[in-house]
């Protein structure tokens, strides 16, 4: 932290970019709060002028700093101590493995297990992440998480370079997942889109999600029926577009067939009779991710015991589950559409700046 003032130029490479920006570039220990405080006091100035953090820059302008305030000495906070795992816990865990390379891991998580703890939650994947180290320098990361009853693929990373790596894939829509549940009954289009924008129930807690057509956030849900026993229920593939809570379960509930065993949703129509198990029916069957080392990463979990139960009761073949997957455009993602935007808008901006150069010499 320099205790001067300072004046820096722009250089052409940060032509156009905001100031917040600039700062993120060139003094990353200077913080968006403190370049705010700056700003509103009148201490930053661009060209001798105040200026604001989102205030585009141009090359070749002057960027006053101020001396930066010294950090706030930080309270110590205690270290929390995880505890030691048991033999079993660790062989529990390492069994849950179903793909494992120096940069990611899948399990196959059972039903029953939360993703992380929570308020009454201690039995958590988060807990058990110290078993599941093997060579690597640290513990994995989790990248995604599954409901506390839903089964299947959960992808964790091994490295952070990983985690980051997944995590922008996650954010830009190009990772894909592959959904099996048993619902109640047959919907009428047997391979559809369901649009449904979703928000936190009132008076839930944020506990349970309700379609909100004025508040919610967009959700979007593929689905396409695998097997029909009658019109009593069907095994369907579900595809999540988006990744809202509980997105696949309201979004079934919301058309009249929810999830097998989703009595949250459903109340007492997700339950059926003749032997079916009353456990939530829906599992992550596969997982298809770019790999940070190149490649793909694509990875499918056998369900648990009491779907397998429950699909051989009703007569389905397990052979006719695994549909083929579309091919995702990064361009035609909402990332990709922010991006083509983006640069859309800066083209435009910098012809416009161009055309006032132009007016200027005339």
């Amino acid at each position: 932290m320099s205790s001067e003032v300072r004046t820096f130029t722009v250089g052409p490479d940060d032509d156009d970019i905001r100031l917040d920006r600039w700062f993120k570039r060139h003094l990353p220990d200077i913080g968006f709060a403190q370049v705010s405080r700056w700003a509103r006091t009148g201490q930053l100035r661009v060209d001798g002028k105040r200026a604001a953090p989102g205030d585009r820059i141009a090359a070749g302008q002057a960027i006053r700093v101020p001396p930066a305030e010294p950090p706030a000495p930080e309270k110590a906070k205690p270290k929390r101590e995880r505890p030691p795992l048991s033999e079993d816990q660790i062989a529990f865990a390492q069994e849950l493995v179903i793909h494992r390379d120096p940069q990611a891991l899948v399990i196959n998580k059972p039903p029953g297990l939360a993703t992380q703890g929570g308020t009454k939650t201690h039995e958590h994947v988060d807990g058990l992440l110290d078993a599941l180290q093997f060579d690597g320098d640290s513990r994995p990361k989790l990248v995604h998480r599954l409901d506390k009853d839903t089964s299947g693929a959960l992808l964790l990373a091994r490295t952070s370079r990983a985690a980051a790596f997944f995590g922008k894939s996650f954010s830009s829509r190009t990772a894909r997942k592959v959904y099996w549940a048993l619902i109640v009954g047959v919907p009428s289009i047997e391979d559809g889109f369901i649009e449904l924008p979703l928000a936190k129930q009132p008076g839930t807690g944020g506990e349970k999600m309700h379609v909100d057509e004025k508040e919610g956030l967009p959700a979007r849900t593929r689905y396409r029926v695998i097997e029909r026993a009658g019109n009593r229920a069907a095994w369907v593939e579900l595809q999540p577009f988006t990744g809202r809570t509980h997105q696949l379960r309201v979004h079934m509930a919301a058309i009249g067939h929810p999830i097998v065993g989703d009595g949250k949703y459903g109340g007492q129509d997700a339950f059926l009779t003749g032997g079916i198990s009353r456990k939530m029916h829906l599992h992550a069957r596969r997982i298809r991710i770019d790999h940070p080392d190149g490649g793909r990463l694509d990875v499918t979990a056998e369900p648990p015991a009491h779907i397998a139960e429950s699909f051989e009761t009703l007569g389905f073949d397990a052979a006719a589950g695994d549909l083929p997957l579309d091919e995702v455009k990064f361009s035609e993602t909402p990332e990709g559409k922010r991006r083509a935007a983006s640069a859309a808008a800066k083209a435009r901006r910098k012809e416009r700046k161009g055309e006032r150069r132009g007016r200027g010499r005339s």
